[in-house]
């Protein structure tokens, strides 16, 4: 960017006003409560001229000169220090956005994401002639009705109040940006391009030349991928306050999903024989026997393949789901309806998973297996049965070599699962956090798997990816509506295996 000086433009003003993800209410005593997810702070009776400067910010943005004026109409200019300490604290504890402007130009928003004491970040002051570049886990996003830049390194984001803000940050993502290029792109003397920058920093938007070289080629930071460290960041509340567990957010907007999925039920299920009721066998082995010989087996005997009955069993021990309504048969817990009447259906897998919601679906697509034909399946953890959803063919044939790749097998396996999450279940409930409960069910029902499967005497292996491009293909689900999250391949298991941990 060229970095000449601009010539001086109008002083920087700072404005205030409530979070947006906050509100404001009035006590029948006439005390304040400002309110914002799981967090609540009460001002007991405050003066008129405090509450006109909270009734007005809590409707929009209000200057230190406009926040003078009010109070001075109210109370007098005796009470406007009052004031300004009260939004002081407020700030400091991040209850309020800042905005920067030139004049009466807006420039940046200082968003919080953070709240309570000690929630603001340290100041990150630029330097002089310093370059600072865009950083590589800074996220641009669309946020009520303006460009928001954050990190998930910081605890504060930066709204785009003027567009060329927006060309300010393509400029620090291609040659870096110095206080003389912000200046020229924001049109503003240098004084407040200085500001512009230190809030940029603070954010951790943008960051020094040796900061960004550190978060490609130095642990910690070159370790996480962007996309990682945004899913820490928003499934672990640690530098935000956003709502986050059971809020059951679409109550009344939305009828939670079922808990038999529509779709696959509506073709022929082949029933599968179910195990003999009744107590484990007490000649199998211990627990803690099973889980010593737990091992991935990429090696199976396809002279002897697994048999239909042998999965039947597998997918009955591992994945069977008992709605509460009909939870009192097969001496499962009954559950109530989860959140309510309106709430999406709970029971009982034999696995533990979030609300009992049970939003995970196997599909086995099975290659070679005594007594079934090949072809992809729906397990019908309701009805245990299979569905058949397509057969055989060039996509099946590139999910199983992709499946044989990724685990390092001589042969491709005989039983690939493919495990889905019908997330919306999870997402009508919960709230910053469902796609995470649907990996940490995935984990534990692999772990599941790879018990059941060793103590039948399976030849069990996990894997870290699958083809899901052939699989959507294929079964035909969209990928935001029931995305595939994990994959496992099983069959039988030859009695001179290599075993690998």
């Amino acid at each position: 960017m060229n970095r000449t000086s601009p010539l001086p433009r109008a002083a920087k003003v700072e404005s205030y006003r409530l979070r947006v993800d906050a509100r404001l209410t009035n006590e029948p005593g006439g005390s304040l409560v400002l309110e914002q997810s799981r967090y609540r702070l009460r001002l007991p009776h405050p003066e008129a001229g405090r509450r006109a400067v909270l009734l007005r910010m809590a409707e929009g943005w209000l200057s230190d000169l406009q926040m003078a004026q009010l109070v001075t109409g109210l109370e007098g200019e005796a009470r406007i220090l009052p004031a300004q300490l009260l939004v002081r604290r407020l700030l400091s504890h991040s209850w309020l956005e800042r905005r920067v402007a030139a004049g009466a130009r807006p420039l940046l928003d200082v968003v919080p994401r953070g709240i309570g004491a000690q929630s603001a970040p340290a100041r990150r002051p630029h330097g002089v002639g310093v370059v600072y570049r865009l950083s590589r886990f800074a996220v641009l996003r669309t946020d009520q009705g303006r460009m928001l830049a954050h990190s998930p390194l910081s605890s504060v984001a930066i709204g785009c109040a003027h567009t060329q803000l927006g060309a300010v940050l393509a400029g620090a993502a291609a040659d870096g940006v110095s206080r003389l290029d912000v200046a020229k792109g924001l049109e503003v003397d240098e004084s407040t391009a200085g500001h512009v920058l230190d809030e940029l920093l603070t954010a951790q938007v943008l960051v020094t030349s040796e900061e960004a070289e550190a978060e490609h080629g130095t642990a910690p930071m070159g370790l996480w991928s962007p996309e990682e460290l945004w899913l820490h960041d928003r499934t672990r509340p640690q530098r935000h306050a956003a709502p986050i567990g059971a809020t059951h957010r679409f109550r009344g907007v939305l009828e939670p999903e079922p808990a038999q999925p529509g779709g696959p039920t509506t073709r022929p299920v082949i029933e599968l024989p179910a195990p003999p009721p009744g107590p484990v066998d007490a000649t199998r082995d211990s627990l803690a026997a099973v889980m010593s010989r737990r091992r991935s087996v990429r090696h199976q005997d396809d002279a002897r393949p697994i048999t239909a009955a042998q999965l039947a069993e597998f997918l009955h021990r591992v994945q069977r789901f008992e709605p509460a309504a009909a939870g009192a048969t097969a001496g499962a817990t009954a559950r109530a309806t989860d959140g309510g009447v309106d709430g999406p259906e709970a029971g009982r897998r034999p696995y533990p998973g979030a609300g009992g919601i049970g939003e995970l679906e196997i599909y086995p697509l099975v290659s070679r297996c005594a007594g079934l034909e090949s072809g992809l399946y729906h397990y019908d953890s309701v009805r245990h049965g299979l569905a058949a959803v397509a057969a055989t063919g060039p996509e099946t044939a590139k999910m199983l070599s992709f499946a044989r790749a990724t685990a390092s097998m001589p042969d491709a396996p005989q039983v690939l699962f493919v495990i889905t999450a019908r997330i919306g279940r999870l997402m009508w409930k919960y709230e910053g956090i469902p796609y995470a409960l649907a990996l940490k069910d995935a984990g534990i029902l692999t772990a599941w798997m790879y018990l059941v499967a060793t103590d039948m005497g399976l030849a069990p292996c996990a894997l870290g990816a699958g083809d899901v491009a052939s699989f959507a293909a294929l079964s035909g689900l969209d990928t935001l509506v029931e995305p595939a999250i994990a994959e496992f391949a099983l069959g039988s298991c030859p009695s001179d295996s290599e075993e690998q941990p």
